[in-house]
C-alpha cells in the first residue's frame, strides 16, 4: 500500500534485522524502526508497536527466523524452543501468531541439520508474509463483489494493511472496490480505548483516497437506524471451528445492531486466523489490557508532543477486555482467500 505515494509493506526483513512501522506514532509521525533480534520483536508485539492479527503473525515468523540465526551451535534447539515460547507469550488472542511460530518451528525441526534449519526458517518466515499479502489481496477481490457502487460501509478497529503484510482484511474489499472505480463511503468506528479506527483506519483511508468519517463507537446504531449503512465488514483475531469470531472489543455489539437493522455483517480474515482446534468462541482466550487505556487517552499537544491525559476520576478503576466474541448466528459470511463461506462451513477451510 502507499504512504505519501510510496509503496510499503507493514513488516519485512533485511538481513537479520526486522523492519516495521511504529504504529503507536501514527497518524502524526510515520517512522520505520529496526528490530535487531527476536527479543526486540517480542517486545514490539507486547507493547503494540505492531498490532493486527496478520501483522503479528508475520513479524512472529520473522522473529523465529531471527531465533534460528541467533541460536548457538551448542544448545541450538534449547535456544530455538525458548525463543518460540517467548514469542508465543506476547499476546494470547490472535491465532496468526501461534500459527506462524509453529509453522517455522515445524519446518526447522524437519531439517537435516542446524545449518539447513537456519536457512529454512528464513525461507518459511518470508513465505508466511508473502502468503499473507496474497491472501489479503484475494480477500479484497472476493469482498469487493459485496460492495455496490455508492455503498456506505461501516468497519471497526483497524483491519487494513497496517494489520497485515499488505492490503488488510476488512479494508481490502474497500481498497479493491475503490480501484475498480466504485464510489463508496466508510464509517470508521473510533474503537476505544486505543482508538485504532480513528488513529489508523482513517489514516489508511486518507492515503488511499477513500472518503470516510470517524464516528464514536456508540454512534453506529444511529447511522444504521437512519439507513446510512449498507454493509458492515470487520476483521478477526481468531475464528473458532463453529464460526464464532473474536475481534476487537465492540465488534459483537456492531453485529447485534446490524442484525437488528437488517444490515449484512461480514468477517474478513485469511485462513490462518481459523483455529479448528477451538470448538467455539467460549474457548477463545480474551486478553485484558491495562486500566490506563480506559481511564485516559494519548494525544498530541499544540506543540506536537505526544502526551497521556487522564480523563477519569483519580480513584476510578476500569475493566479493559481487548476483544469480544461475535456468535456465528450474527455473521452473514466469512471472507477468506478462498471466497465467501458461511460460518457453519468454516471447518472446510484449511488454515494456511
Amino acid at each position: 500500500m502507499k504512504v505519501n505515494g510510496k509503496d510499503y509493506r507493514t513488516v519485512w526483513m533485511e538481513g537479520s534485522v526486522v523492519k516495521t512501522i511504529e504504529q503507536r506514532l501514527l497518524p502524526h509521525t510515520f517512522k520505520i524502526v529496526d528490530l535487531p533480534n527476536h527479543r526486540a520483536v517480542a517486545e514490539a508485539i507486547s507493547s503494540m508497536l505492531i498490532r493486527g492479527a496478520g501483522a503479528i503473525g508475520d513479524i512472529a515468523g520473522y522473529g523465529m527466523a531471527q531465533v534460528a540465526l541467533e541460536a548457538p551451535e551448542e544448545g541450538f534447539w534449547d535456544y530455538v524452543n525458548a525463543g518460540a515460547q517467548r514469542l508465543q507469550q506476547t499476546r494470547p488472542t490472535a491465532q496468526n501468531l501461534f500459527y506462524a511460530v509453529q509453522k517455522v518451528l515445524n519446518a526447522m525441526k524437519a531439517a537435516p541439520n542446524t545449518k539447513e534449519a537456519r536457512r529454512i526458517a528464513q525461507e518459511v518466515a518470508q513465505g508466511i508474509a508473502d502468503g499473507d499479502a496474497a491472501n489479503c489481496e484475494a480477500i479484497g477481490r472476493y469482498g469487493a463483489e459485496l460492495i455496490k457502487d455508492g455503498a456506505h460501509v461501516l468497519t471497526h478497529c483497524n483491519a487494513g494493511w497496517l494489520a497485515f503484510a499488505d492490503w488488510g482484511s476488512a479494508l481490502a474489499p474497500i481498497y479493491m472496490a475503490k480501484r475498480q472505480g466504485k464510489k463508496l463511503f466508510v464509517f470508521a468506528d473510533e474503537t476505544r480505548p486505543r482508538c485504532q479506527g480513528a488513529i489508523l483506519t482513517a489514516w489508511e483511508l486518507y492515503q488511499e483516497g477513500v472518503e470516510c468519517a470517524v464516528i464514536a463507537d456508540n454512534a453506529a446504531g444511529y447511522f444504521m437506524h437512519n439507513g446510512e449503512v449498507d454493509i458492515v465488514i470487520t476483521g478477526a483475531d481468531r475464528i473458532a471451528a463453529n464460526g464464532d469470531t473474536a475481534n476487537k472489543i465492540g465488534t459483537y455489539e456492531k453485529a447485534v445492531l446490524a442484525h437488528e437493522n437488517g444490515i449484512p455483517f461480514y468477517i474478513a480474515a485469511p485462513s490462518p486466523t481459523v483455529d479448528l482446534k477451538c470448538p467455539s468462541g467460549d474457548a477463545i482466550p480474551i486478553e485484558e489490557r491495562s486500566e490506563s487505556e480506559v481511564l485516559g487517552a494519548v494525544g498530541i499537544t499544540a506543540e506536537g508532543k505526544a502526551t497521556y491525559v487522564r480523563i477519569a476520576h483519580a480513584n476510578a478503576r476500569a475493566r479493559n477486555p481487548g476483544f469480544d466474541v461475535t456468535p456465528a448466528k450474527y455473521i452473514k459470511g466469512i471472507i477468506t482467500e478462498h471466497g465467501i463461506t458461511k460460518p457453519d462451513k468454516i471447518k472446510s477451510i484449511k488454515p494456511g
